[in-house]
C-alpha cells in the first residue's frame, strides 16, 4: 500500500549545492534567497537498467521544506529516481543522501483491499499512534502512562481521526464511505486510501508518482491546495501543468541521463528551459565557428617552419576546447483527429425530458434536457460516482434512455476514449494488425505511413499490445477511436499516461479537430485550453454550469472542508459532531443491509468476468505453442474460434459488471439522500 520509514544515511554530501538552469553547481542559497542544508541531495548518480544509462553523474539538491514538481519524457526514469530514493533500488555509482532518521513515504502500486474501515486503514499507518494506544490499553507504570499520555499529546493523537477523515473526505470519501470496508471499492478508489494514508502520517520527504491519474478532476484541485500547505519536503512526479503550477516552487528536470533543477512553476520552467536553448545554441555556434577558424589555421601553416609553434599552440586549443552539446530536440508525435467526412447541421444530440439508468424505475440520472452543436467543446464536471460515464454511455448512442427522447441521425459517428479501454487492448495483436482491420484494401507502405504520422515507428508498429508502454495505448486507442472521421468524440480521461509535451500534442489536436467534442478529465489545463461550455453532473441530472474553473474549485473546496483563502482548520470535533458521526455510521450500516442484493450482482458480474479472462489466458497459452498449428490444425482453429467467442462473451460481461456497480453506487447514493 505504502512505504514508510526512516533513511539512516549520513549526509557526506557538500550542503547547499545544487544543479541550476545552466547546469552549474552552485550554493542552494542562491537559487532559494536563504541557505538551506539539503532535505535530499543527489550526488554523481549513476545508473543502468539492462546496460541502459538511465542517469549519468546525475546532480542536484533539494532544500527542506521545498515542494518539487519531478518532470521528464515517459520512460526517462521518473519512478526510477524515486525507487532509488526510498531505497528499494541500489545506484551503480554515486549517491543519494537525506539526513539521519528522516522518514521517507511513497504509494507503492499495491493498494490496501482488507475488511477494515477506511477511516481505520488511515488511522493504522501512524504506527507510533497506534503502538502508543495499544501500550496504553496495558501499561501499569503510573510514569510510563504519564509518558504515553504526553507523547500522544504530542503527536495529536486524539485530533488525528478528525484530521484522517477530513484528508478522506478531499479525496471524495464521504462520512458513510469512511465507515465501508476497504474491500468493497474497487482498486482506484483503494489507491486513493492509500494516498489519504500517506499523507496522514505526514512524512519529512513525500514522494509522489502521478498522484492525479486515481483521483476525479474534484480530487486533484483538493490534493493541489493540500500540497500548497503541506509542511515537509515533496518530490511529485506529474504531468498534470495546473498542479505544477500552483502547489510546486521548482521543477527538477530530468533529460539525457541529467537533472537539472528549475525555481518558479511549471510555466517558469519552459520559459527558462527554452532561453537556455537559445543561449546553447548561440554559443556553440560561436564555439564551431571559432574551431573551424583555428583548424583552417592549422591546416595552412603546419607544414611551415616559421608557423609551427603557433600551429602547435592551436592543435593544444583546440584539444582543451570542450564542446558544447548538441540540443536533442525531442520529438513529440503528433496526434492526428480527422476530421469529419460529412458535417451535421446543428443540434448535432438533442435530450429532452432524458430519464437513463440500469435498473427499472430507478435512473441514475434524469430530466436531461440538453443540446449538443456540431462544434461544441464541452468540460464535463462532477465528482466520480455522480453518473458521468453514464451520461456519455448515452450520448455516444450506447445506452438507451429509460423516458424521454434522446434525438441523432443515425447515421453520426461517435469516437469513444476510455482509459478502461487500454485493460481490453486485444493481447498479441500489434498496431500493424489493427491497421489492417481498418484499412483492409490498403498497401503495406499506406499503413505503415499511417502509423508513422500517429506516432508508431516501425519496431512500436509491430510491437504486441502488452509491451507498449500506457502513453502509447492510449495513441493506439485515440487512433482506433477516431480514424472514421467522428462527428463528437467523447474523452474519458485521455491524458492520464501522456508526458506534458503529448498532452499539448493533445490540445493543439483538439483545437485544430472541427467536431464536438465532451471531455471528461481531472487536467484542468485541457479544460481550461479546449472546453468553451462547462456541463456538471450532479444530483441525479446534468445541467449547464454557469461559472469558471475558478469559480467551480472554490465551490470544491468549500465542499470538501478547505478554504481555499484561509489555512485549513485542524478543530478537534465536538460532542455533536461526534454524535452525527455515530449516526452516520448506524444508517451506514442500514444501507448496506438494505443494499445487499445489489451488491451480490457486482460480486456474480465481476466472478463471471474473472472466470472468462481465465479461460481466455489458458487458450492464449496453448495457441503459444507453435506447433500445435501443425500437429493439430483442427483443434488450433477450434481454439481460435472459441476465444473469438469468449472475447465477446468476455465484452458483455464487463459491461454487466460495470452497469451492476454503477446502479449499487447510485442505489447507495438514492439510500443517503433519503434517510
Amino acid at each position: 500500500m505504502l512505504a514508510f520509514g526512516s533513511r539512516l544515511s549520513a549526509l557526506r554530501a557538500p550542503a547547499g549545492m545544487t544543479s541550476d538552469a545552466t547546469g552549474s553547481a552552485h550554493d542552494t542559497g542562491a537559487v532559494f534567497g536563504y541557505v538551506l542544508p539539503p532535505m535530499l541531495h543527489i550526488n554523481d548518480l549513476t545508473y543502468r537498467i539492462e546496460g541502459r544509462v538511465i542517469f549519468d553523474k546525475a546532480s542536484a539538491g533539494i532544500p527542506a521544506g521545498h515542494k518539487v514538481g519531478f518532470v521528464g519524457r515517459n520512460g526517462s526514469g521518473k519512478t526510477t529516481l524515486l525507487r532509488l530514493i526510498a531505497g528499494e533500488l541500489q545506484p551503480d555509482d554515486g549517491g543519494i543522501n537525506v539526513p539521519r532518521a528522516t522518514r521517507i513515504g511513497w504509494v507503492t502500486q499495491e493498494a490496501p483491499g482488507g475488511p477494515e474501515s477506511l477511516l481505520e486503514v488511515v488511522l493504522s499507518a501512524d504506527k507510533e499512534r497506534a503502538r502508543l494506544l495499544a501500550e496504553a490499553e496495558t501499561a501499569h507504570d503510573p510514569g510510563r502512562i504519564a509518558d504515553i499520555h504526553e507523547r500522544l499529546g504530542d503527536i495529536g493523537a486524539h485530533a488525528a481521526p478528525s484530521r484522517a477523515a477530513r484528508i478522506l473526505a478531499g479525496l471524495g470519501f464521504d462520512e458513510a464511505a469512511q465507515q465501508r470496508p476497504c474491500s468493497e471499492f474497487s482498486g482506484g478508489w483503494r489507491m486513493r486510501v492509500a494516498l489519504a494514508a500517506m499523507l496522514f502520517t505526514e512524512p519529512e520527504l513525500l514522494l509522489l508518482d502521478e498522484p492525479t491519474n486515481y483521483l476525479d478532476l474534484e480530487g486533484a484541485l483538493w490534493l493541489e491546495d493540500y500540497l500548497a500547505d503541506y509542511p515537509h519536503t515533496v518530490l511529485i512526479v506529474s504531468h498534470d501543468r495546473e498542479l505544477l503550477n500552483r502547489a510546486v516552487g521548482s521543477i527538477l528536470h530530468l533529460a539525457q541521463g541529467k537533472l537539472t533543477l528549475y525555481t518558479g512553476g511549471y510555466d517558469r520552467f519552459e520559459e527558462a528551459r527554452r532561453e537556455k536553448q537559445r543561449l546553447d545554441l548561440k554559443l556553440k555556434k560561436k564555439q564551431d565557428d571559432e574551431r573551424r577558424h583555428i583548424e583552417a589555421f592549422i591546416t595552412r601553416f603546419k607544414a611551415k617552419a616559421s608557423k609551427a609553434s603557433q600551429a602547435q599552440s592551436r592543435v593544444k586549443a583546440l584539444a582543451r576546447m570542450q564542446p558544447i552539446a548538441e540540443q536533442i530536440a525531442e520529438r513529440v508525435a503528433p496526434f492526428v483527429i480527422p476530421n469529419p467526412a460529412k458535417a451535421f447541421a446543428s443540434p448535432l444530440i438533442r435530450l429532452e425530458g432524458v430519464s437513463v439508468g440500469y435498473v427499472p424505475d430507478s435512473p441514475v440520472l434524469q430530466g436531461l434536457d440538453l443540446r449538443l452543436d456540431a462544434d461544441d467543446r464541452v468540460g464535463l464536471l462532477g465528482a466520480n460516482g455522480n453518473g458521468k460515464s453514464t451520461f456519455a454511455r448515452l450520448m455516444a448512442g450506447r445506452m438507451e434512455p429509460t423516458d424521454g427522447r434522446r434525438y441523432a441521425s443515425q447515421k453520426i459517428e461517435v469516437g469513444y476514449f476510455a482509459q478502461h479501454q487500454m485493460e481490453e487492448l486485444p493481447a498479441g495483436r500489434t498496431p500493424y494488425q489493427h491497421m489492417v482491420d481498418l484499412m483492409p484494401e490498403g498497401t503495406e507502405a499506406q499503413r505503415r505511413a499511417r502509423l508513422g504520422v500517429l506516432g508508431f515507428s516501425i519496431g512500436k508498429a509491430d510491437t504486441k499490445a502488452e509491451n507498449l508502454s500506457g502513453g502509447e495505448k492510449a495513441r493506439l486507442l485515440l487512433a482506433l477511436a477516431t480514424f472514421h472521421g467522428a462527428h463528437l468524440l467523447i474523452l474519458d480521461e485521455p491524458t492520464n499516461h501522456l508526458d506534458v509535451d503529448a498532452r499539448e500534442a493533445l490540445v493543439r489536436a483538439l483545437n485544430d479537430y472541427e467536431g464536438a467534442v465532451i471531455l471528461i478529465t481531472h487536467d484542468r489545463h485541457l479544460i481550461d485550453a479546449c472546453a468553451d461550455r462547462l456541463w456538471i453532473v450532479r444530483g441525479g441530472t446534468v445541467r449547464t454550469y454557469d461559472g469558471d474553473m475558478d469559480q467551480y474549485r472554490a465551490e470544491c473546496l468549500a465542499e470538501r472542508g478547505t478554504d481555499p483563502d484561509a489555512p485549513r482548520a485542524k478543530a478537534r470535533p465536538n460532542g455533536a459532531a461526534r454524535q452525527t458521526a455515530q449516526d452516520a455510521r448506524r444508517q451506514a450500516a442500514e444501507w448496506r443491509t438494505a443494499l445487499a442484493p445489489l451488491r451480490k450482482n457486482v460480486t456474480k458480474a465481476e466472478a463471471a468476468v474473472e472466470l472468462l479472462a481465465k479461460r481466455i489466458a489458458a487458450i492464449d497459452r496453448d495457441l503459444a505453442d507453435g506447433g500445435l498449428y501443425g500437429r493439430d490444425p483442427a483443434r488450433a482453429q477450434s481454439l481460435a474460434r472459441e476465444r473469438g467467442g469468449l472475447i465477446r462473451a468476455r465484452q458483455d460481461a464487463e459491461t454487466a459488471w460495470l452497469a451492476a456497480s454503477e446502479a449499487y453506487e447510485q442505489a447507495e447514493a438514492r439510500a443517503k439522500a433519503t434517510t
